[in-house]
C-alpha cells in the first residue's frame, strides 16, 4: 500500500477518534434528555391524567430504545469502518439499565409498594412481569461487570457473558409484547420487535460469514 494511502486512512482514523472521544460528553446530555424531559413536564404539571403509568411505561420505553441504539454500535461500526464507535456502547449500555432500573423501581415502589412478599407473587402470577424481571436480572448482571476490571478479571469469558444481552433484547420484547397483548395493541411493539430481529439477524448473518471465511481460509492451509 502506498504510504500516501495510509497516512490517509490513519489520519482519518485519527480524526473519528478525536469526534467520537470529544462527542461523549454530548452523548451522556443525550442519555439524560428523558429524565430531564420528565422533570420539567412535572414542573408543568403536565405529566398526564395519569402520571405514575405514564412515568412507569416511559422509563420502560427509553431502556428499550437505549438497548436498541447499544445493539446498533456494532453494526454501525462495521458499515463505517469507524472502529472508536464502540468506545460509546459502554455508556448507552449503562443508560439502558439505568432507566430499566427507573422502570423496575416504578413497579416495585408504586405498584407494590415495596413488599417483597406482593412482589413475588406479581412475578409468579403474570409471566410478561416475569420476563420483564428476568431480563432486568440480566441487565444488572451486565452493568455490574462492564468495568474494565471485570473484563481483565473474566478474561474471554467477559465476552461470552455479555453475549446475555441478546436473549436480554428478546425477552424485553417479549415482556413489552405481553404487555400490550392484554389491549391488543400491538402497533408501537411491533415496530421495536422488527427493529430487534433485524439488529439480532445481523450478528447472526455477520457470525455465519466470519465462520465461512475461517473454513475458506482453513481450506486453503
Amino acid at each position: 500500500m502506498p504510504e500516501w494511502i495510509s497516512k490517509r486512512i490513519f489520519n482519518q482514523r485519527s480524526f473519528w477518534a478525536i469526534v467520537v472521544a470529544r462527542g461523549k460528553p454530548a452523548l451522556f446530555v443525550l442519555g439524560l434528555y428523558p429524565l430531564a424531559r420528565w422533570f420539567w413536564l412535572g414542573w408543568q404539571d403536565q405529566l398526564t391524567a395519569n402520571p405514575i403509568e405514564f412515568l412507569s411505561r416511559s422509563s420502560g420505553t427509553w431502556a428499550l430504545v437505549c438497548l436498541l441504539v447499544t445493539l446498533s454500535i456494532s453494526p454501525l461500526r462495521r458499515l463505517t469502518g469507524q472502529s472508536a464507535l464502540i468506545r460509546w456502547r459502554r455508556m448507552c449500555g449503562l443508560f439502558t439499565f439505568f432507566y430499566a432500573l427507573l422502570h423496575a423501581l416504578a413497579w416495585a415502589w408504586w405498584d407494590q409498594g415495596f413488599f417483597l412478599s406482593a412482589m413475588v407473587q406479581d412475578v409468579i402470577k403474570r409471566p410478561f412481569i416475569a420476563v420483564g424481571f428476568a431480563a432486568f436480572l440480566g441487565l444488572t448482571i451486565l452493568a455490574i461487570t462492564s468495568t474494565h476490571r471485570s473484563m481483565r478479571v473474566l478474561g474471554r469469558n467477559w465476552q461470552r457473558l455479555h453475549r446475555l444481552v441478546y436473549v436480554i433484547a428478546l425477552a424485553v420484547i417479549v415482556h413489552y409484547w405481553w404487555h400490550k397483548a392484554g389491549k391488543n395493541d400491538f402497533a408501537t411493539v411491533s415496530i421495536y420487535a422488527v427493529v430487534t430481529i433485524f439488529l439480532l439477524g445481523w450478528r447472526v448473518q455477520h457470525w455465519r460469514s466470519k465462520r465461512l471465511e475461517t473454513k475458506i481460509k482453513q481450506a486453503y492451509r
